[in-house]
């Protein structure tokens, strides 16, 4: 059972407030930010998709509805921090849930005043008057953000009865810099996501067997995210065979042999905040002498990132220390040949390892923030967040490999946060050593318990 003390409402509260205030010192008096919640997206029919707010908003206000719009306005008379909201409506509430309401939107999630979300469009030439400066998101709610300019060029057409900002400030930017470093509460979230997306995986490396289909194995990983309360991150990948080559698989349909590796590329999403995990294993629990040779490259590369993964380092140093044991590793079995310099400098590894070997991750699993700084990569920080996720592929009829590694893909894939002295695995409870594998699954397979 998960510790809950961290995740009380008013500790999460505390945190959002905060992060308002780093946001209201950036936008000043003289400035007023809008955000709004992004609609919700029509399935089929009367059929909507389960509602998630965009990443930006949530991590501003902890509000989870549709159909509202923070402002931060720094010396406003109303507030700093106003929201807009729903209104309650007892009959709509039957329907389809309970709403916070402005009355909620005070009490609960901190807003110095709120309001019905009717009331936006009056409020808005007021919120405008006199600042210099619009901090806007450009591209996240796009219906949303062209009503916001079309009212402020009908407000500057008016003269002198009005003066809004004559300057248009990108927010994501400012947001996207905050969100890259994680605080403590976030990080907590993170290891929570982390640790049921863990057991996800090893639950699957104990079920499966020979003749299981990939859906069935999927049907596995979200059993035990919903048993903790947690949804999937992103579509689950479950591929077995020559599917384990394609990256982002999510068909899940083909039937799992004997024989075949199986790559899982699944997490679980807790409050917002993803993990992110690939393993991969043999079905019938042992892996052939051809699978393992390629299996321990993969799993050297995962390791000599991770060692790289230092504050101060660039952040580009976790994928070369990965690649460069790839490339060793290819030569080595025969795949490719000659110098290992030459091979990384001509890119001629790109057959077999063509993506990065990390990404950013917290809110939104490839999460956002800049990776250079102008020509620079940027340098990692205590509270950066990332993955690390070397891979190799090898289809069947590559020219340079040998047959018996056709249709093998494997990824060894973990979560990481930057520290003050190296880095710590948030992964680290799912086996990914070929040994422990063969021992998860062994015991699977016998009916004993893990």
């Amino acid at each position: 059972m998960r510790d809950q003390s961290h995740l009380r409402h008013q500790d999460r509260q505390t945190d959002h407030a905060a992060r308002r205030r780093r946001l209201a010192q950036v936008v000043g008096e003289n400035g007023v930010a809008l955000i709004a919640a992004t609609p919700e997206r029509n399935r089929n029919n009367d059929v909507d998709y389960p509602y998630r707010p965009n990443s930006d908003f949530r991590y501003l206000t902890g509000f989870t509805e549709p159909e509202a719009i923070a402002v931060i306005a720094p010396g406003f008379e109303a507030g700093d921090y106003l929201l807009f909201c729903r209104e309650r409506d007892v009959e709509q509430e039957i329907w389809v849930g309970r709403r916070a309401g402005p009355e909620g939107a005070m009490a609960w999630y901190g807003a110095d005043s709120a309001y019905d979300i009717d009331d936006f469009d009056d409020w808005l030439a007021k919120l405008l008057d006199g600042r210099q400066r619009l901090y806007i998101t450009l591209g996240t709610h796009k219906e949303f953000e062209h009503d916001v300019l079309r009212r402020m060029e009908k407000l500057r057409s008016q003269g002198r009865r009005a003066t809004p900002p004559n300057e248009i400030v990108s927010l994501d930017r400012i947001l996207h810099e905050m969100r890259l470093r994680k605080s403590a509460a976030e990080v907590g979230l993170m290891r929570e996501a982390a640790a049921t997306s863990a057991r996800a995986h090893a639950a699957a490396m104990r079920a499966v067997r020979p003749g299981m289909h990939e859906y069935q194995l999927a049907a596995v990983l979200h059993y035990e995210f919903e048993m903790d309360g947690m949804s999937w991150a992103y579509p689950s990948i479950v591929g077995a065979g020559e599917n384990a080559c394609v990256l982002h698989y999510i068909e899940n349909a083909a039937p799992m042999k004997d024989g075949d590796l199986v790559l899982i590329d699944a997490g679980a999403e807790y409050r917002g905040y993803a993990g992110d995990i690939t393993r991969t294993f043999p079905v019938n629990g042992r892996f052939t002498a051809a699978q393992r040779e390629l299996y321990d490259v993969v799993l050297g590369a995962n390791r000599a990132a991770i060692d790289a993964a230092r504050p101060g380092e660039p952040v580009n140093a976790v994928h070369h220390a990965a690649l460069h044991v790839l490339v060793e590793g290819l030569v080595r079995l025969g795949l490719l040949e000659g110098d290992v310099e030459d091979v990384i400098e001509t890119e001629r590894y790109r057959s077999f390892f063509m993506h990065g070997t990390s990404h950013w991750i917290g809110m939104d699993v490839h999460d956002v923030g800049d990776y250079k700084s102008g020509d620079e990569w940027r340098l990692l920080e205590p509270g950066m967040a990332l993955t690390v996720e070397p891979g190799l592929y090898v289809q069947a009829g590559s020219e340079t490999a040998p047959r018996r590694f056709w249709n093998t893909g494997i990824r060894v894939e973990d979560d990481i946060v930057i520290t003050d002295d190296g880095c710590d695995v948030l992964t680290s409870d799912v086996p990914k050593d070929a040994d422990e594998i063969e021992a998860l699954m062994a015991q699977g397979q016998s009916g004993g318990g893990a």
